[in-house]
């Protein structure tokens, strides 16, 4: 029996679920947008070919000419690996409740447009965390977002993902950067060149004098530390302030941040929650505990 011949732009081996086959379709709808212009110089390429052939004119194709179209070969082939490279490493990503379908078509193929020349692992491992995101709440990604990630090095990736190792979830992912000079952050390679690097490409606000503070806040509050719940209790019943640090995450920081692949940092815990030790609940002691218990 011949070969049965698969006209989907992206090949996956394998039963898939219900949304992921939804995800795939929709994806191959951005990568024909994609790929549209390239076939039309292709066949407009073809045709003049052949009609310098047929016409016998003086063009000739030349070993220049084959090498081109050999590099135009290698390099399409390339792009279409990287493509599927990073749909496959989203398609686990997916939740049950992922409606792929209401993903904006211009998203879809501005997102591969720009993605499709990354290769490198970990790189699209964060652009996979961005497509599954957005397939799995459409909007979570602006366009302006995923534009920023196409332009965004390696070494600045990973150095804002060293940023949200120090992240907070306090309302947003909030950085608490108290002193940039303090040993926990500059181990880290979190100094003061590197916040105002990560200022000078707009992933952040950095305050070197004054800082951040999170204001009118209620009595009692909880803050998470990658998923380590910290409960503050400030002294007013309302209209309280927080002091937060020196550093903001910009729109585009605030998108990325969730999904950069940070980790928690060995002892910024407990840093934070003596830099915060006035906005701790006091401990129950034995004498403050209340009657009734075993004699």
């Amino acid at each position: 029996m011949p070969e049965e011949t698969n006209n989907s732009l992206i090949n996956f081996g394998g039963d898939i679920t219900k949304p992921a086959d939804t995800f795939i379709k929709k994806v191959s709808k951005g990568v024909v947008g994609i790929f549209e212009p390239y076939q039309i110089k292709r066949i407009a390429k073809a045709e003049a070919e052949a009609a310098v052939i047929k016409a016998q004119s003086e063009i000739q194709i030349t070993e220049l000419h084959r090498r081109a179209m050999h590099r135009f070969i290698e390099e399409e082939a390339q792009k279409q690996k990287n493509i599927e490279d990073i749909t496959n490493q989203a398609i686990p990503l997916l939740s049950e409740k992922s409606d792929a379908e209401k993903m904006n078509d211009d998203w879809v193929t501005n997102f591969f447009d720009k993605s499709r020349i990354v290769s490198d692992k970990e790189m699209q491992g964060l652009w996979a965390r961005v497509l599954a995101g957005e397939a799995n709440e459409p909007g979570s990604y602006s366009k302006r977002t995923v534009n920023y990630l196409g332009d965004l090095d390696k070494v600045d990736a990973d150095l804002f993902t060293k940023l949200c190792g120090f992240g907070w979830e306090i309302g947003n992912v909030v950085p608490l950067i108290f002193d940039d000079q303090a040993k926990i952050y500059s181990e880290n390679g979190i100094t003061f060149n590197a916040l105002s690097h990560l200022e000078s490409i707009g992933l952040i606000q950095f305050d070197s004098l004054s800082g951040f503070c999170r204001l009118k806040l209620p009595k009692k509050f909880d803050v998470q530390y990658h998923g380590q719940s910290l409960q503050l209790e400030m002294p007013y019943d309302e209209g309280n302030e927080l002091q937060l640090g020196r550093v903001l995450l910009t729109k585009v920081g605030q998108e990325l941040a969730p999904i950069c692949g940070s980790k928690p940092v060995d002892g910024f815990l407990e840093y934070v929650k003596e830099k915060w030790r006035a906005h701790l609940p006091e401990p129950v002691t034995e004498q403050d505990a209340p009657p009734g218990g075993m004699p």
